[in-house]
C-alpha cells in the first residue's frame, strides 16, 4: 500500500468504446488524474487516454475532488475505486471534549473489505484515532498519477 497526496481532478470522458462483442458504443467514462489547475488536468487526461482511445473523444466535465489524498493498492485485482470518509478523533485541550474532523479518501481494492483493510494498513502506520464512517464504491475506472517535470 502506498498513498499519494496531491491536487486531484475527476475527469469525465465521452468516447466511442469497442466492446466485447465488437459492437462500437458511445460511454461516458470516470478517471482521476494530479494536476494543479484545472488546465492542467484537462491537459494531463487527454495524455494519458491517447493510447486508449482512437477517434472522436468530448471531456465532458472536470471537478475537483472532494479527497487530498489517494490510496493505492498495487496488487493486480485490485481495479475498483472506492470513495471513503473516516472521522479523526481529537481532544480539545481547553474543554477536554472529543472534536471529530471528516477527511475524505479515495482508496483503491478488489472488494469492499479489501478497502477497509487498505484503510486500516495505512491508518495503523499513523498515530491518529479514527473511525471509518462510510466506503462507497465509485464509478471511477483509473486514477493517474503524473509525475510533474520539474524543469
Amino acid at each position: 500500500m502506498r498513498s499519494r497526496t496531491a491536487n486531484w481532478f475527476l475527469c469525465k470522458i465521452r468516447y466511442e468504446k469497442t466492446m466485447e462483442d465488437g459492437m462500437e458504443k458511445k460511454v461516458t467514462e470516470q478517471f482521476v488524474v494530479n494536476a494543479l489547475s484545472f488546465t492542467e488536468a484537462e491537459a494531463n487526461i487527454i495524455h494519458e487516454m491517447q493510447s486508449y482511445i482512437s477517434g472522436e473523444y468530448n471531456i465532458e466535465e472536470i471537478d475537483r475532488c472532494p479527497w487530498g489524498e489517494v490510496f493505492f493498492d498495487d496488487k493486480e485485482n485490485s481495479d475498483k475505486w472506492y470513495k471513503s470518509k473516516l472521522q479523526f478523533i481529537t481532544i480539545d485541550e481547553k474543554t477536554e471534549k472529543e472534536k471529530k474532523t471528516t477527511v475524505n479518501y479515495l482508496v483503491q481494492g478488489a472488494t469492499l473489505e479489501e478497502a477497509r483493510k487498505n484503510i486500516d494498513e495505512v491508518m495503523g502506520g499513523t498515530m491518529i484515532d479514527y473511525t471509518i464512517s462510510s466506503v462507497s464504491e465509485t464509478k471511477i475506472l483509473d486514477v493517474f498519477e503524473v509525475i510533474m517535470d520539474k524543469s
